[in-house]
């Protein structure tokens, strides 16, 4: 059965964590004993009604402050097929993990309130979005039942959607505009009749019709050597194995593969998984690659096919999303740790930062801060070898980290 990914955003109280629930309710994806929970935690707020925001909002400080901090994903399925919700923060503050979230997803669900209109995390959430290539852009437009369901309301939200799209030089995904309430269910998973002006589908509906190809598939083949299996008992004396996730594209046995950094060639004898032999290990699959010949490969290298060899990066441009308190600088060195691969790099320059709302940029400035998005250039201690993120987001993208503390300061995306 397929599996959909989708990434919910918004800005906060927009209701992401209710019309998650309401999903989840109206698939009938509550267990009982959560239901009778959600009841009594209802009641104790003094509600009249279930709250269905608690099946979600799942950190204790989420639950005071009535805010979505931590990126909770949340698992459901319909006959159709598999959905997977990363349930991202609304908060500015919190716009490093809406990144995080939304990194896998097929489907970004942007939320916005019916009557506050478009505000700056719409801006800045799409323009992830965007930066992302997510295929696909639902705008759910919430809490049309605190606007009377207005049908001018909705086109004026589309219409101000719109001008947006063409002032950020939109990258073409598919856009579906769809008027909710998440409270009282309308238009997500079913109709109640409210908003009788809309004759397009529900969200659920439209989420079922997705079709998605495995893109990843038809990209370059990359192999990212995670170990080197080596048994040396008596039944697998010889075994020399290179264990991993092909990252993208597909290897067949017989294929005449490159290993990077050292350059050496050889043939891929055979593919394992769990103790099977394959003949082809497509994208995403976790196999283990023997090859003809003994070459030169450990952990952090990559196989690549011999008519597929990547370009080799010492100097990178790199579009990032800043996500430390500490301010990036021209002239400071992190470890660019792209696939398992880690090497130092140094900021050469930083080309410029984007005003996510206006789309404008303000070139060489002096740093970026918490949550800045703009393009960098990186020149590496040693070669990455990397594809542009728009042509294959698998071998595309890379994290910063601080050598000192170990903590993740960028996520960045290779131009």
């Amino acid at each position: 059965m397929e599996v959909l990914r989708i990434a919910t955003s918004g800005s906060v109280d927009d209701g992401k964590s209710t019309l998650i629930g309401r999903l989840l309710y109206d698939t009938n994806s509550i267990p009982q004993d959560k239901m009778e929970a959600l009841h009594a935690a209802s009641k104790r707020k003094g509600l009249d009604f279930t709250d269905l925001s608690l099946l979600t909002d799942g950190l204790v400080a989420e639950r005071e402050q009535g805010i979505t901090i931590d990126v909770a994903h949340i698992y459901f399925s319909t006959p159709t097929r598999k959905y997977i919700i990363a349930d991202t923060p609304g908060h500015i503050e919190y716009t490093r993990n809406m990144v995080t979230g939304a990194s896998n997803a097929q489907v970004s669900l942007i939320l916005i309130d019916a009557r506050r209109g478009i505000v700056e995390q719409t801006h800045r959430h799409f323009f992830i979005a965007n930066l992302l290539r997510i295929p696909y852009l639902v705008v759910c437009v919430n809490k049309m039942d605190l606007v009377e369901y207005s049908e001018a309301r909705f086109n004026q939200i589309m219409e101000d959607f719109q001008q947006m799209l063409d002032n950020a030089g939109f990258k073409g995904q598919e856009v579906k505009f769809i008027p909710i309430s998440s409270l009282y269910g309308e238009n997500v998973a079913t109709r109640t009749g409210a908003i009788n002006w809309y004759e397009g589908a529900t969200l659920l509906e439209y989420l079922e019709q997705v079709s998605f190809d495995h893109e990843d598939r038809l990209h370059p083949a990359r192999f990212p050597i995670q170990s080197v299996i080596r048994p040396r008992t008596t039944e697998y004396h010889d075994f020399r194995g290179f264990a991993g996730k092909v990252a993208s594209g597909h290897f067949n046995v017989g294929d005449e593969v490159v290993s990077l950094p050292s350059g050496q060639k050889s043939r891929i004898k055979t593919i394992e998984q769990f103790e099977k032999q394959l003949t082809v290990a497509h994208a995403r699959e976790s196999v283990i690659i023997t090859l003809e010949d003994e070459i030169d490969s450990s952990r952090g290298n990559m196989l690549v096919k011999a008519t597929e060899v990547p370009v080799q990066l010492k100097e990178v441009s790199a579009h990032i999303c800043w996500m430390d308190q500490q301010k990036l600088t021209a002239g400071k060195t992190y470890l660019l740790q792209h696939g398992i691969n880690r090497v130092k790099a140094k900021v050469q320059q930083i080309n410029y930062v984007t005003d996510v709302t206006s789309h404008l940029q303000t070139a060489d400035k002096a740093d970026m801060g918490l949550n800045d998005i703009g393009k960098i250039s990186l020149k590496t201690a040693a070669p990455i070898f990397a594809d542009s993120y728009h042509t294959n987001p698998a071998n595309g993208a890379f994290i910063l980290i601080d050598e000192f503390n170990n903590t993740t300061v960028a996520v960045g995306f290779i131009e």
